[in-house]
């Protein structure tokens, strides 16, 4: 085999991918199509998807690497900047800036055999042109919130506005001006709409369903902090959600007199939407609630409510679709829509191919990947040490795929929990998963016990 093993994105997944498996001792490549490192966070990148505004919606330690902390003068919640110059320094300090290869794009994988250790080909187009390469594995990092998910509506075809997907927003001059729909509710319909509230002439705000809105500050410290207090007490999954809900109803009041839908949902069954200021905007009018979409006709745009509004631009907030353009889909065990991987890392019938980053955490996201590396690290590690052992562990792991480390929360059926997992249920179970791993590779009188 020519290379060893190939990291395919250098985002705060890659990245993490790369330092860990060479503090393992695996001789490490990484390629990224942009020109700089950060992924999302590369403002400047064709496939960056953050816009001028975008904050970070965890706060720094629910945010930062467990082994390079962010600084304590960052304010709570980062600005992309800022979130870019941190993974900057992180690619610095451990010695991975040197590793990657810029403006380089993965054209084709082509497994080498059919056989678990079978290796790569991978096609490349770089700045030098077209190269191939083989590779012993191969760590697929990048990234999901990249090729736009986009609704169909009757009569969509013929709207005389404009239609972008929030893939394609930066600013909110895009909106100056304008009488401007957003579609979606997630955090980034929600930071959309807000900004159309500032700069748009008229702004809807169009929603499927209600959804629990949850603040950036509650008790004077970043939500998300408060929120793990909570967790920590141990209550009753069905208390601890009933204290939230109650919470929100407190602070909150019945959604209704907003103008939205109450909630058809338990707190917490959705992916968690945190915004300070939408409702505000609302309940000044400047954000107008409406329902889902029936149709365009002309300039006008009708509501499943009857509702109709004259619009210049809608915007669909409507998510991503979970896709990797160089990997024919029987490569990877595809079901109902997302790849079935263990821990949402490990290939069930490939030691050669992982990938990285392929999550949506109720929480930061930059933990969560660095302990999915550190299991991928131990992993191969016991793979190259100890075939034998290796073989067990990944038979034990292979009847555990639909393991979802979801925290036993019911999660409303929809595109956006495809690969959701609550983050303290995930850690806990990643972190099972390497003393499993760290025992059979380090202490042999422990082995035969931990694998049975």
């Amino acid at each position: 085999m020519d290379r060893d093993t190939l990291v395919i994105g250098a985002g705060s997944s890659g990245l993490a991918a790369a330092k860990n498996l060479g503090l393992a001792g695996f001789e490490v490549d990484v390629v990224e199509r942009a020109d700089d490192l950060g992924g999302n966070w590369n403002f400047a990148a064709e496939t960056s998807r953050v816009y001028g505004s975008t904050h970070m919606i965890s706060s720094k330690p629910f945010t930062q690497y467990p082994d390079f902390p962010m600084p304590d003068r960052a304010p709570d919640y980062l600005h992309h900047t800022d979130v870019l110059a941190y993974l900057r320094r992180y690619a610095d300090h451990f010695g991975v800036s040197d590793r990657i290869a810029f403006a380089t794009s993965v054209e084709q994988l082509r497994p080498l055999g059919e056989a678990r250790d079978s290796g790569w080909e991978v096609a490349l187009t770089g700045r030098d042109g077209e190269e191939t390469r083989h590779y012993r594995r191969v760590v697929i990092a990048n990234g999901h919130n990249w090729s736009p998910k986009l609704p169909s509506y009757p009569g969509q075809d013929d709207f005389t506005g404009e239609i972008i997907h929030s893939a394609d927003y930066k600013s909110a001059e895009q909106l100056a001006g304008k009488r401007v729909v957003v579609v979606g509710a997630g955090n980034t319909g929600c930071d959309i709409a807000v900004e159309g509230a500032l700069r748009a002439d008229a702004t809807y705000h169009s929603t499927r369903r209600g959804y629990w809105y949850a603040p950036k500050y509650a008790l004077g410290r970043p939500a998300d902090q408060v929120s793990d207090l909570i967790f920590t007490l141990g209550l009753p999954l069905r208390a601890t959600q009933w204290l939230f809900e109650q919470t929100a109803k407190l602070v909150v009041g019945r959604y209704e007199r907003f103008g939205l839908p109450t909630p058809d949902h338990h707190f917490l069954e959705t992916h968690p939407i945190v915004n300070q200021t939408l409702l505000y905007h609302i309940g000044h009018g400047e954000i107008a609630p409406v329902p889902d979409i029936a149709r365009f006709d002309g300039e006008v745009v009708e509501f499943t409510d009857g509702t109709r509004v004259a619009a210049d631009l809608v915007v669909f907030a409507t998510g991503y679709l979970i896709r990797f353009p160089f990997l024919d889909d029987d490569a990877l065990p595809w079901q109902d829509g997302r790849p079935q991987l263990y821990r949402n890392i490990l290939h069930p019938h490939r030691d050669d191919l992982a990938v990285i980053g392929l999550i949506q955490p109720d929480s930061g996201q930059f933990c969560l990947v660095h302990w999915q590396t550190v299991l991928l690290a131990r992993y191969l590690q016991l793979v190259r040490d100890n075939p034998a052992a290796a073989a067990v562990w990944r038979q034990r792991a292979a009847d555990r795929l639909d393991e979802r480390s979801q925290g036993g929360l019911a999660l409303i059926d929809s595109t956006r929990h495809l690969i959701e997992v609550e983050h303290l249920d995930y850690i806990q179970d990643l972190a099972a998963d390497i003393a499993a791993l760290d025992a059979l590779l380090h202490d042999e009188a422990t082995r035969h016990e931990v694998v049975a």
